[in-house]
């Protein structure tokens, strides 16, 4: 059985049982957020985060003439029915297939939001986003600054399906979030479940600068909440204490943040008195260095975990910037939990994976130190 979704000693792991998701209407009503962006109160609508993407382009469709949804077979629904019925509703002339080149579609895409329209692209898969790499780091990012202003692409979002599934290899399981994350000119999200899906995405969509949004695929059907009918965006740069805790903090983003979750849940059974502030992240570039910062110098620790590799990964950023910002605050090393400097595996994922074990190792290092 997949330890990270494998009991252990009477804990359920997992999405299935996460307490992060907003299950039912009562949840909605009492979200802070959603109450800020004016929709806790109105109608919901049970959908997986495949359906909230759906209907964040739905709702950006229906609302901006100038919007056109593109890229491999997304006129048919896409590989993972993310835009499945849009073609359909909004014609295709504005929902249309591209050829198989990702630098094409990236192109395309600049074009697109240079003349001014909202260009909503898909790579197929994040692992594909490479031969795309030129486009968007040189020519999207770099758009607004090089005409002194004077033009921008900020109507481009790319959107790509990321991260493993169990059983996708070194060609369909990679978080290249890292990469992006280096580049002035471009905004980085990657959201965890379906309501923060839809907000964070017609967010993207809206703001005036290039986005490259991962879509954890495996969230696609697993994490299912009452989302809000009705239009609303959450805060890009903005992370999200999950659960406030007062002697370490752990951070992370996407479908990491189940197993920190379950580590969070393992640490504070184990471990009577101990309390973790659990973070996500959920926009990478800019990312909210302010919450994490404030939570350290409560805390004194910190444990960051991600799937991408841990050398230059991420985590190895906001691990830098915590030391130069709280170092005399911290009781312990940073601790990185993440996947190994290797290919992406196929049988050997479950060794690759953060786990909530490794997780729980960490925390418990650091609790220890």
């Amino acid at each position: 059985m997949d330890p990270s979704v494998e009991p252990i000693r009477g804990l359920d792991l997992g999405v299935a049982h996460s307490k992060l998701l907003l299950r039912t209407v009562s949840d909605v009503r009492s979200n802070a957020e959603l109450q800020h962006a004016g929709v806790a109160d109105g109608e919901t609508k049970k959908m997986n985060m495949c359906q909230a993407v759906n209907d964040a382009m739905r709702t950006v469709l229906a609302t901006d003439e100038t919007s056109v949804v593109f890229g491999e077979d997304v006129a048919f629904g896409g590989v993972f029915r993310c835009s499945v019925g849009l073609a359909e509703e909004f014609g295709r002339e504005r929902i249309f297939n591209t050829p198989l080149t990702e630098q094409g579609i990236a192109g395309f895409g600049i074009g697109l939001a240079a003349m001014g329209h909202t260009a909503i692209a898909e790579i197929q898969f994040a692992d594909y986003i490479f031969p795309a790499f030129d486009q968007i780091v040189n020519e999207a990012a770099k758009y607004r600054y090089r005409s002194g202003n004077e033009f921008d692409v900020g109507g481009l979002t790319i959107r790509t399906p990321c991260s493993a599934v169990g059983h996708g290899g070194h060609y369909h399981s990679q978080s290249p979030e890292a990469f992006f994350a280096h580049v002035p000119g471009l905004k980085v999200v990657m959201p965890r479940s379906a309501v923060q899906a839809k907000g964070l995405l017609l967010s993207a969509i809206r703001d005036k600068n290039p986005v490259v949004f991962f879509e954890p695929k495996i969230l696609y059907r697993s994490a299912v909440e009452q989302v809000p009918v009705d239009d609303y965006e959450l805060p890009l740069g903005k992370a999200e204490v999950l659960k406030p805790g007062k002697d370490v903090t752990v951070v992370g983003y996407g479908s990491q943040m189940y197993a920190l979750e379950n580590a969070v849940q393992m640490i504070e059974r184990d471990m009577p008195g101990v309390s973790c502030e659990l973070i996500d992240l959920r926009t990478i570039l800019p990312y909210d260095i302010d919450t994490v910062m404030e939570s350290v110098n409560k805390t004194g620790r910190l444990v960051v975990a991600h799937e991408a590799p841990r050398t230059q990964g991420f985590a190895a950023e906001l691990a830098a910037e915590v030391q130069e910002r709280c170092f005399l605050r911290l009781e312990s090393p940073v601790q990185r939990v993440c996947g190994l400097f290797v290919p992406h595996p196929l049988v050997f994922e479950r060794m690759y994976m953060p786990c909530a074990v490794r997780v729980y190792e960490a925390i418990k290092n650091s609790l220890s130190y």
